[in-house]
């Protein structure tokens, strides 16, 4: 029995490990870029974020929800830092459900600094029947949610091709390299020049795709930089803490006469 058990764990194990080499050796190597914000030192390029918000606003905002930002955000330092006049001019160009008013009634007013960014659907029912079954998520943490985070983000949306022949897709279905299964629902949202940059750089599908990844990379982590900073300031304390304990110990040592 004993020797069946193991033989059962062998079998097992062996289907595990090869199987998870297949799977690597099969998965298709992420696109990258020079992203600024990677490495100990990193940082969000400002312009690039103000880019990002931009494609997210003109081509991802009709569908995908940031229920977790707020518009003051936006002005915040380590963020994409428009000026507090920029954003509420951003946040006026959406209107929010307030209320009840001193008659009782719910009314709209345009969006303040302190409102969440304004989702596209009332409700996850009414995203997931707008878009043919599939739900929209919600972009505020996509890229710490998802696997390969920022590269993953950059290479699916770079990512649609024709479908290999033999392969058959369904209405309303589209291929892409990297998705998992490689069956999406959402069609290819970049193209050349589709929309016109605010400061006159060109917008090609990578530079849409890199800005609006630094966005998303952002919000998903709005205090990298200071998180980054805290760390090398404590680096370099424990490296003079070091220092002064090594020189504290070999005073202290040095007064005592070695034993002959």
């Amino acid at each position: 029995m004993k020797n069946f058990i193991k033989l059962i764990s062998i079998i097992f194990l062996s289907v595990v490990f090869f199987g998870q080499k297949a799977f690597t050796e099969e998965s298709k190597k992420l696109l990258s870029t020079d992203w600024s914000f990677k490495g100990y030192f990193g940082k969000f390029d400002r312009a690039s974020l103000q880019r990002g918000y931009q494609v997210y606003t003109e081509v991802c905002a009709s569908c995908h929800s940031m229920k977790y930002l707020s518009y003051r955000n936006l002005a915040e330092e380590g963020g994409p830092e428009f000026s507090e006049e920029e954003a509420k001019a951003i946040a006026a160009n959406f209107e929010v459900i307030d209320g009840p008013n001193d008659d009782g009634e719910m009314f709209t007013r345009p969006a303040k600094l302190s409102d969440k960014f304004v989702s596209p659907y009332k409700n996850d029912k009414e995203a997931i029947a707008s878009n043919g079954g599939a739900y929209p998520p919600d972009m505020s943490v996509l890229v710490k949610a998802r696997s390969g985070g920022a590269d993953y983000v950059y290479s699916l949306l770079l990512g649609y091709e024709d479908p290999p022949a033999g392969v058959t897709l369904d209405d309303g279905v589209y291929y892409n390299s990297y998705m998992y299964g490689n069956n999406i629902k959402m069609p290819n949202p970049l193209s050349e020049g589709l929309i016109e940059y605010n400061d006159g750089t060109i917008a090609t599908e990578e530079q849409m795709a890199k800005d609006v990844v630094t966005f998303l990379a952002w919000s998903a982590e709005p205090h990298l930089e200071a998180r980054h900073k805290i760390g090398f300031k404590a680096i370099i304390y424990l490296i003079i803490l070091t220092i002064l304990a090594y020189l504290s110990m070999k005073r202290l040592w040095s007064r005592i006469e070695p034993k002959v």
